[in-house]
């Protein structure tokens, strides 16, 4: 019966990674024996020991192996067994009397499995002669002779599988080279003519799921004599040791799992031979050899395919790394000059971009992006700005390795399908938890034969109320458009990406030291400069005092014996100290707005001016002056210093009023992540060209005669909008009122002591 893979009932993985290697049966060719050291007991056994070696189970099980084999062969396997590499014993040749007749020769091959436990397998030896050391080394010779004469790697390949089958007599040989996905493709083929080729055709995971390529890892050859034959059930079951069925990871007579017997059954193949290609060691791919009947190899001829696969494959191994030679090494020229042009930029991110070669040239991308500091900076063909930050955030949340790349995002983040002519590839490294370096790939539509529809690889079927896997039945040509695809990422691009990761790190943390210490000396400096400021402002107030009352004595004493002249020069004396008075005050409020911006809190503006507008109420009656304002919001600020940024605006729109009485409206709006707040009053206006000289300290536009005051007034006001992390700017033309504008961050931002600290979290928040 067949079953929906739909059904929640179905876990469609668990039947995929079933654990093949414990399924407790063998190939019926050979007996598997399972020891335990040192007596050699005999714990397990296969259940064909009457048909292979005329014994009966019970005659054999639980018994020391010393009681199967003469003391002879004993002697020997047990001097081979203390030796800690037991290749040096395999295959044994050990003979058994059969029936009390004439002695069955066997290869017997020992290994130790992952409990510990002695693996004893024996198989008949269809010769008693060992392949001699010359024919390997003559079989290997004369296909490397042939390799070397070959530039191109697909026809390296191609002569692999030649080789092997010449080796071997099998119907057909194939290369099968395995995707980062799990899919693999036969990138060479040779077969008898009369066969349907599979040369180029993919194939999916699920032929060859994760539990079968890790028992390929460990376990380099393997074979199937006839993929027809009933197994064969060890007895017991359990090993009575571990309660457990039996590791049979590394056994050569292992079993075949039922789903793969039937995947041969429906390609018609009757016997196979597998050999593991590994490098780096993973499953880089297999030479699977297949024939239509049953075939049996010997353990000497498996061992000449396992040496030859692993000679070729070191050519292969070699000649990949040399195509990809001359690329790696031009991709790290292009990273030692990124990192170069990063060193001489004040900012690493102008190194990236603004030179050649630049970032894309490190992976052959069309596009990329810089995400720093909330900024980012886009090269070459990348998605929208806003689309950026929804994929930045995806990263945050679902990527957590130094390297994340894709060949297809728009599967695996669906957003990414708008811009998928641009952006169906994604290589990204992240520099901290919120900045990054992206690679963009454009899609790139591929036409990909399958051997069978890979949407139908296999069907879940109930018998007997076990649920199975089965394979497909056919095999034939099945074609598929891929989209939402790009070119895949190389290693080598992969492997530049991450070594310039890590010198953006490096220059970073160097730039961020060096910023902390520019911090670190400038608020030395300032602090030293404030003390400075109150201690100079604070101990000029007693001199000057002392100036003034002597001044006023002068007058007060001798104002009958002074003539007019003397009068007017001790007048110009006490203007003098009372400017010189105003100038002290107005520079201790100056070097006081930092330490005061420390105590933000909660603030409602509507009272600070409140308080602004009680402190200026008789200059405001005076001039007739009339104040309203908009609905003020509550904001996070030091009120003390909110009330004299009002009390300066306002009483700077005072001053500098025309002839008609002044009309001063404070505003305030609601944009994205700030508070803009305005003061507009109908004065005489302020010359564009001067719009930014105001603010500085002890400027001013007009004399003393024309206007009384410092020129302090507004450089206070711009560095208590600095303290909030605010601006502020004016809008003005001569003659038409003035308009100042300034903002305060929504929430506000508690001012950071300047020791460092506010660039590093900057850059590395």
């Amino acid at each position: 019966m067949k079953i929906d893979l739909e059904s929640p009932s179905i876990n469609v993985n668990s039947l995929k990674e079933a654990p093949i290697h414990l399924s407790g049966q063998i190939q019926p060719h050979g007996v598997l024996l399972v020891l335990e050291e040192p007596e050699l007991k005999i714990l397990q056994v296969s259940n064909n020991t009457w048909s292979a070696l005329g014994i009966k189970i019970d005659d054999i099980l639980y018994k020391r192996l010393e009681d199967l084999l003469d003391s002879f062969q004993i002697e020997r396997i047990q001097a081979g067994l203390s030796s800690e590499n037991l290749e040096f014993i395999n295959p044994t040749k050990i003979w058994i009397r059969k029936n009390g007749d004439d002695y069955v020769v066997f290869d017997a091959v020992f290994h130790r499995n992952s409990e510990g436990f002695l693996i004893l397998e024996l198989e008949p030896a269809i010769t008693q002669e060992n392949i001699p050391f010359l024919s390997f080394y003559h079989l290997a010779k004369a296909s490397i002779s042939q390799l070397q004469k070959t530039a191109n790697l697909r026809d390296f390949c191609q002569i692999i599988v030649q080789e092997v089958r010449k080796v071997t007599d099998f119907d057909r040989v194939m290369l099968y080279k395995f995707d980062d996905d799990g899919h693999g493709s036969v990138i060479a083929e040779e077969k008898l003519d009369s066969l349907e080729p599979y040369l180029g055709l993919h194939y999916p995971e699920s032929d060859i799921p994760k539990p079968a390529r890790k028992l390929f890892t460990s376990n380099s050859i393997r074979v199937i004599p006839n993929a027809h034959a009933q197994a064969v059930q060890m007895i017991p079951v359990l090993n009575p040791l571990s309660d457990r069925p039996i590791d049979l990871t590394n056994s050569i007579l292992r079993s075949a799992a039922n789903c793969h017997l039937e995947y041969l059954h429906n390609m018609g193949v009757g016997s196979s031979l597998t050999i593991s290609l590994i490098k780096d060691n993973k499953l880089w791919g297999l030479i699977a050899c297949h024939h239509l009947s049953a075939k049996y190899v010997s353990y000497e001829l498996r061992k000449a395919c396992e040496f030859l696969g692993r000679v070729i494959f070191a050519e292969i191994s070699a000649r990949e790394e040399t195509e990809d030679y001359d690329y790696r090494m031009n991709l790290t020229h292009i990273q030692s000059l990124l990192i170069e042009y990063m060193s001489q930029e004040d900012n690493f991110v102008d190194g990236l971009v603004k030179h050649q070669p630049n970032l894309l040239d490190l992976t052959s991308a069309q596009g990329a992006a810089v995400c720093f500091g909330d900024h980012f900076t886009l090269i070459g063909e990348t998605p929208k700005e806003e689309d950026l930050v929804f994929l930045v955030q995806w990263l945050k949340n679902n990527v957590e390795e130094e390297v994340f790349y894709t060949d297809s995002l728009p599967q695996i983040y669906p957003d990414a399908e708008r811009y998928k002519n641009v952006a169906s590839g994604l290589l990204a490294i992240p520099i901290s938890q919120r900045n990054y370096v992206l690679w963009f790939r454009p899609e790139v539509i591929q036409t990909v034969n399958w051997g069978g529809d890979p949407n139908k690889a296999f069907e879940v079927n109930q018998l007997d109320g076990n649920v199975r896997l089965c394979p497909r039945k056919s095999f034939e040509l099945w074609k598929e458009t891929v989209r939402l695809t790009s070119l895949p990422w190389k290693y080598v691009e992969i492997r530049a990406a991450l070594e310039l990761r890590k010198a953006i790190v490096n220059i970073v943390l160097r730039q961020a030291d060096e910023l902390a210490q520019l911090a670190h000396d400038l608020e030395r400096s300032n602090a030293e400069l404030k003390k400075f400021a109150y201690i100079a402002s604070h101990d000029l107030q007693e001199p000057l005092n002392q100036v003034a009352n002597y001044v006023q004595l002068l007058e007060m004493r001798y104002q009958d014996e002074l003539d007019a002249d003397a009068n007017e020069f001790i007048t110009f004396a006490v203007e003098g100290v009372s400017l010189m008075q105003t100038l002290i005050d107005d520079v201790l409020a100056y070097s006081k707005v930092d330490t005061q911006a420390i105590a933000f809190q909660l603030t409602e503006v509507e009272k600070a001016l409140d308080k602004a507008l009680g402190n200026l109420r008789q200059r405001i009656a005076e001039t007739g002056a009339t104040v309203t304002h908009d609905p003020l919001p509550t904001v996070m600020a030091g009120s003390t210093q909110l009330m004299q940024l009002f009390q300066n605006l306002i009483a700077n729109a005072i001053k500098f009023r025309s002839e008609e009485p002044p009309q001063i409206h404070i505003g305030a709006e609601r944009l994205e992540d700030e508070w803009l707040f305005s003061v507009r009053d109908n004065g005489i206006g302020i010359d564009p060209q001067f719009s930014d000289r105001i603010f500085v300290i002890f400027q001013r536009l007009h004399t003393r005669d024309e206007y009384h005051g410092t020129g302090m007034g507004l450089a206070i006001c711009k560095k208590i909008i600095e303290c909030h992390r605010g601006r502020i700017w004016v809008e003005s033309q001569l003659g038409e009122g003035a308009t100042f504008y300034f903002t305060i961050p929504v929430g506000g931002r508690e001012r950071e002591r300047r020791n460092g600290r506010k660039t590093q979290n900057h850059l590395f928040s």
